[in-house]
């Protein structure tokens, strides 16, 4: 059953146009009905919404029991902002981030890493968008293992899209957990926008084919 945080999460992706509906190719090469787009977000008011969904997931998950938190760019980056700035504001969990740039700068202070610098024992947590094949979480991990010997236990990410991995065996959130030992936290599933949309009575076609996806490629919890 649906929470009403949720269905207010999910109702501000769509308000936002963030969570959209159609034909869209995913990394993975699959044909999607749905795709979740944090780019879209455009406004202060959007970015500090967001932040606060998921400094609460952070907050319930692992309280302040890290020491850094780090965005992947380029979507990262301004959730990484948001999230701190809202972890501050609303829990009292002052914390420092930083993120990568794509390319290694190299004038002034150099390196590819911008805001905090890690130190070695340092546990870091990630926040991300969705994890759909996790690709870019094995793009990441190197980055972050080479700036210093840091820890990182959990990943935080709007949408957890229950995707079969490279065995079909288990989800991409399950292989990462086995293969990097992270926990990968959403804030929704993709079951709960199924969810969310059957309550609505608005959304037989779109329905029918996020039934078909999640049928071929989804592993779920019902």
């Amino acid at each position: 059953m649906l929470s009403e945080a949720k269905r207010e999460f999910i109702k501000f992706m769509m308000d936002s146009d963030v969570l959209k509906f159609g034909e869209f190719m995913t990394k993975s090469g699959r044909l999607s009905p749905y795709f979740v787009n944090t780019g879209n977000y455009k406004t202060g008011a959007q970015i500090a919404k967001l932040g606060g969904f998921y400094a609460q997931c952070i907050q319930s998950s692992c309280g302040d029991n890290f020491d850094a938190m780090f965005g992947p760019a380029y979507k990262g980056i301004a959730l990484a902002v948001a999230v701190a700035s809202a972890l501050a504001c609303d829990f009292n969990i002052d914390k420092p981030y930083f993120f990568n740039r794509k390319e290694a700068k190299d004038h002034g202070e150099g390196g590819n890493l911008v805001g905090y610098q890690p130190a070695n024992g340092d546990r870091v947590i990630i926040v991300e968008d969705v994890i759909t094949a996790g690709t870019a979480l094995r793009e990441t991990l190197p980055i972050l293992k080479a700036s210093a010997d840091v820890t990182v236990k959990d990943m935080f990410i709007s949408v957890n899209r229950c995707e079969v991995g490279k065995d079909k065996t288990r989800t991409v959130v399950q292989e990462v957990k086995e293969e990097f030992d992270i926990d990968v936290h959403a804030i929704i599933t993709v079951e709960d926008i199924y969810d969310f949309l059957s309550e609505t009575g608005e959304y037989g076609q779109i329905l029918t084919k996020m039934r078909q996806y999640m049928d071929r490629y989804c592993m779920l919890s019902q």
